[in-house]
């Protein structure tokens, strides 16, 4: 490992910038996630409480948006502590290029700082505006996270396609913010992120309901409120994991054409060649991948052969965490279609009876409660292991092709101690916001329906 300065930061301070960054942005798309995801969840049923004048939607609104507000709260603080690392651990990075994509870190303040009013709002005007004025103010709420999240996003997709400005003489020139945030790779990585977020929040808040399913099952009784806390999360992240394959295999194509070296240790091809194999765990089947990414069987794909040897990610971390994003996405949209499958025949039997059905209680079966159980802790681990194949396939880059990570880290020495207080910083952090989250949980609200019998596949 080089470093282009005397006394710029060690090896050890080097690896330590880069394991703090990765430890508090994987701390902080968890919350981003969910910022993103709670607040819809919400909004549908308040959305549904309007429509049918069903109480148990209002009351599940009424207790995600609580934990919605604690979240936000929380992701505030870590996604501070980001925008401060950006500036002490790479301020070579944030110097040079800072002028380039700011104005996209100003339209995200932008619309946090509307996010967090119109939450407010929302939150105290429970029993204090109308119904319909209540639901209103959730819009806001909704659209400014997704379009904060989408801003943060154009930065990374600027990273990985660097545009808007000219470099003469090692100056940057002729900026064009606009250009910068509207780079080639926004649109996949901004959707990608966005349907990963959703599904992250559905299968997580669904996984805890899944949880009081399982404790009613061993009781013997049907709770209504419980089966539709875990049947609204299930289906967003249901409906979006199809739709998730599908960005994913128009990313992955992006990444072939504009990134090759990421996409070689994503696959594993060391050699180019011809009609590549696709190979996944055990299974090799011939000429598939380039006609997956080519759409012609015989086509070529660049190797790691290809790659300058000091241009080359890490290809084990690379290729290992892309397969662990792939398996479990896999899971998840194999929960998804069962999910799909039970529902269909649900109501196909109810509508052909008229009258409850053995079958109908197909989606409330132990054994696929259980494997729901950890489809909220698969999905966050599935969007770990796709933030670590972009960010680590794109090394030794931090801007591709202009910029290497050790030309932007902070020269100082002891960065490994920053690192540490982080650490034990979040650790507290999340203690509490744990802690929070289980008085919300436990706490009942006035209204909530109680436990009871009630008949079978009576939550629509």
């Amino acid at each position: 490992m080089q470093f282009l300065a005397e006394g710029a930061a060690t090896p050890a301070d080097f690896v330590a910038a880069r394991q703090q960054m990765a430890f508090t942005l994987g701390f902080h798309i968890v919350l981003a996630s969910i910022g993103i995801g709670l607040p819809a969840l919400t909004l549908l049923a308040e959305w549904r409480s309007l429509r049918t004048g069903d109480r148990v939607y209002a009351e599940l609104a009424r207790r995600w948006m609580k934990a919605a507000g604690v979240l936000f709260a929380v992701g505030a603080v870590s996604g501070t502590v980001l925008s401060f690392e950006m500036g002490t651990l790479w301020p070579g990075f944030m110097d040079k290029y800072g002028q380039v994509f700011g104005g996209a870190f100003a339209l995200e303040g932008i619309a946090f700082f509307i996010e967090a009013i119109f939450m407010g709002i929302y939150l105290y005007g429970w029993d204090r505006l109308s119904p319909r004025a209540h639901f209103l103010t959730g819009i806001p709420v909704v659209v400014a996270g997704i379009l904060s999240a989408t801003f943060v996003v154009t930065v990374n997709s600027w990273m990985n396609q660097p545009r808007g400005f000219n470099l003469v003489n090692g100056q940057v020139t002729d900026v064009s913010p606009l250009k910068a945030m509207l780079n080639p790779a926004t649109p996949t990585e901004a959707t990608h992120l966005i349907l990963a977020s959703l599904m992250v929040c559905g299968f997580l808040v669904a996984s805890v309901y899944a949880v009081a399913l399982l404790r009613d099952a061993r009781a013997g009784r049907v709770d209504r409120y419980h089966r539709l806390g875990f049947a609204i999360p299930f289906t967003l992240g249901a409906v979006c994991a199809p739709l998730q394959v599908i960005v994913g295999d128009f990313a992955s194509r992006f990444v072939a054409s504009h990134q090759p070296a990421k996409f070689a240790a994503m696959e594993g091809i060391e050699h180019t060649q011809a009609g590549v194999p696709f190979k996944f765990a055990t299974i090799e089947i011939p000429n598939m991948l380039s006609l997956m990414v080519k759409f012609d069987a015989h086509a070529t794909l660049r190797g790691m052969d290809s790659i300058p040897a000091d241009a080359r990610p890490p290809a084990e971390v690379v290729k290992t965490s892309f397969e662990i994003m792939i398996t479990l996405g896999m899971f998840l949209l194999a929960l998804a279609a069962w999910w799909g499958f039970a529902w269909f025949v649900r109501r196909r039997a109810l509508g052909r009876a008229g009258r409850l059905a053995t079958r109908v209680d197909l989606p409330w079966k132990p054994w696929f409660l259980r494997l729901a159980l950890t489809a909220g802790g698969a999905a966050i681990l599935a969007m770990e292991a796709g933030w670590t194949t972009t960010e680590v396939g794109r090394q030794p880059w931090i801007v591709y092709g202009v910029m290497r990570t050790t030309e932007a880290v902070n020269p100082s020495s002891n960065l490994r101690y920053g690192l540490y207080a982080v650490l034990a910083v979040y650790a507290v952090l999340a203690a509490a916001t744990i802690s929070v989250l289980r008085r919300i949980r436990r706490r009942p609200d006035a209204g909530t329906p109680q436990s009871g019998p009630v008949p079978v596949g009576s939550a629509r």
